[in-house]
């Protein structure tokens, strides 16, 4: 069973006590439930997971990024047990690193997160200034007329919101379906490792001699 957000179920039945203040029609009171108040609910939840997903991504190609580096810079000497274990961990940590930065860049989660965000703000606002007949609004003297103005912003913000999706975030996710993959030279930090180390022996059997 999924687990239900609070926040969301708190704006729900926020947002319901508020229309059952409100002088509507059955119709309008239906739009409201069943158009504007799904598709706040909806945005709400896909910016919560978007913001999620990139801050995880973003947080460990950040940390591990600089944790590779300080791992291969530790000298643990002719331990060969050490050694292996520290090139095992820095490909590990690279390679999260890698993923993690190819996995943002392709779905992209930061710019849906700001896009789901803007979105939302703009319905809450809308629909806040609906309920107190305020902004664009004040000019009625009712919710029932005023629904036809709210009705109409609320579909032009949706329109946008599809329109801006489609342009912008999942076009860029087809032009990097198109280019070639490329894969992070990951192995070439152990590479680079078991040769240092190699050159290293050498001196010190040469210093023996």
């Amino acid at each position: 069973m999924a687990k239900k957000d609070p926040y969301a179920e708190y704006l729900k039945e926020d947002f319901q006590d508020l229309f059952a203040e409100l002088e509507l029609t059955p119709v309008q009171r239906k739009f409201l439930m069943s158009r504007w108040l799904d598709q706040v609910l909806w945005m709400e939840k896909k910016a919560g997971v978007c913001r999620d997903r990139h801050y995880r991504l973003r947080l460990s190609a950040i940390i591990f990024g600089v944790i590779v580096p300080i791992l291969i810079g530790i000298n643990v000497g002719d331990n060969e047990r050490l050694r292996q274990a520290k090139e095992y961990l820095t490909i590990s940590l690279s390679t999260v690193v890698a993923v993690s930065a190819a996995v943002e860049e392709f779905f992209h989660y930061g710019e849906r997160w700001f896009h789901y965000r803007r979105t939302v703000e703009s319905l809450k606002t809308y629909g806040w200034q609906f309920s107190q007949l305020s902004g664009r609004y004040a000019k009625h003297a009712t919710h029932t007329d005023a629904f036809p103005d709210f009705a109409n912003q609320v579909e032009e913000v949706i329109q946008r919101d599809v329109e801006v999706y489609v342009t912008q975030v999942a076009n860029t996710e087809e032009e990097q379906q198109s280019q070639p993959v490329q894969m992070a030279p990951v192995r070439s930090i152990a590479v680079a490792e078991t040769t240092d180390h190699a050159e290293v022996t050498d001196e010190d059997h040469a210093d023996e001699a």
